[in-house]
């Protein structure tokens, strides 16, 4: 078994993760990372059997859970009803009663609200060189999922700052700083969605809060621990994966001086699932277990935790003709971007569908906006996002 010795911390490899990709799935395609202390899986073949192999999954034996650490009990509260880590039935229980809401024609609504709020930003973004991270790509995702669950919008800044302090929790070199930032931060999310729950059971709405309260399934319906759990959970994945996902596909458009016609009605769909490909916002998803499985000359024990690098999944060249080259027009085949299986991310449909009309929106505003410096991802591993895109919009 060939080991990898890589730290996700390394200022090359957060720059450039794709390379080590390449050494890696040469190497494996499945070897053990030393500083994750765990296997990982690089080629696409094995990752998406692997995310849809049912011997595996993302809830932890019980046998292995540890007593809950005093400083993250608001945090432990949470993560024990996201369906994140859950498996059958648990996991079939809430995820059905959670799709009874959030339904392709919900999510078809939000297209002219999308289309607004992209306009409302686009009109506000200043004429000299500036940050489109925080001025868009982190604002829109943000107030559309608080359209959609119902929650006011100028909330915004509390939901992004909640949010951002849970999700540095999966990022490599946690310290004690960010766990207790991260437990306030749930303690806090929880007492406001906890009274404004309360409020909608008293005054339904045409909003996902009031639709997840009413759903129901052979006479179950979610707790109120589990509503919370599921509004963070769609808050948190779902604005993380689209600020990212539009901050590296701007970054990628601009650098590859990509035609306009990559962005028109007909081809739009096509360029971002490109996009997703080639730079997504997630690269690492970790399962468990459940029994010894065969990998090629590789026994994953039972109880071992497995790392699918989702990142290396999108450029492996035996699925990807020149998968290093970003082309709208490749002929599309599945990507892992948004996972697989019965984790398959929920939110994907709106992820795809932000993307879709915002860059177009973005360009057309902005026709000759370029670069006006090198981009750089942030230390964050395993998101993969940009500290700061600068744009000289060039009116």
């Amino acid at each position: 078994m060939h080991t990898l010795s890589l730290s996700p911390l390394d200022p090359d490899f957060v720059q450039d993760p794709y390379s080590a990709y390449d050494r890696a799935r040469v190497a494996g395609p499945v070897v053990f990372w030393k500083e994750y202390d765990m296997y990982a899986a690089f080629d696409a073949a094995t990752v998406q059997a692997l995310l849809r192999d049912r011997r595996l999954g993302r809830e932890k034996p019980p046998h292995l859970l540890q007593p809950t650490a005093d400083h993250l009990r608001d945090w432990d509260r949470v993560e024990a009803t996201s369906m994140l880590d859950m498996e059958p039935p648990r996991h079939t229980r809430l995820r059905s009663l959670v799709l009874r809401a959030f339904t392709s024609r919900r999510i078809r609504d939000l297209s002219p609200d999308i289309e607004a709020v992209s306009a409302e930003l686009l009109a506000c973004l200043p004429r000299e060189s500036f940050d489109l991270i925080p001025a868009f790509c982190t604002q829109l995702p943000v107030r559309i999922i608080a359209r959609l669950l119902g929650v006011p919008e100028e909330m915004s800044d509390d939901l992004l700052r909640w949010s951002n302090a849970m999700v540095a929790m999966y990022q490599a070199g946690r310290t004690r700083d960010i766990e207790e930032a991260a437990n306030q931060a749930s303690a806090d999310f929880t007492d406001f969605l906890t009274s404004y729950i309360n409020k909608r059971r008293n005054d339904p709405r045409d909003d996902l809060i009031t639709q997840l309260i009413a759903a129901e399934e052979n006479g179950e319906k979610l707790s109120t621990e589990e509503l919370i759990g599921t509004c963070i959970l769609l808050l948190n994945a779902g604005h993380e994966a689209t600020v990212h996902s539009l901050g590296n596909a701007v970054k990628c458009l601009l650098e590859h001086k990509t035609p306009t016609a990559a962005l028109a009605p007909d081809s739009i769909a096509a360029t971002v699932e490109e996009l997703l490909r080639f730079d997504p916002p997630l690269h690492m998803f970790t399962r468990f277990a459940y029994e010894d499985i065969q990998l090629g000359d590789i026994t994953l024990p039972k109880d071992a935790q497995i790392a699918l690098i989702l990142g290396a999944a999108g450029r492996d060249p035996a699925l990807y003709d020149n998968p290093d080259r970003f082309d709208p027009a490749r002929r599309a085949k599945p990507h892992a971007a948004f996972g697989g299986g019965l984790h398959f991310c929920v939110g994907a449909p709106l992820a795809r569908l932000e993307l879709q009309i915002a860059l177009p929106a973005l360009f057309a505003h902005m026709p000759n906006m370029q670069l006006a410096e090198q981009p750089r991802y942030a230390n964050a591993y395993h998101f993969h996002k940009l500290d700061r895109l600068m744009i000289n919009p060039r009116f």
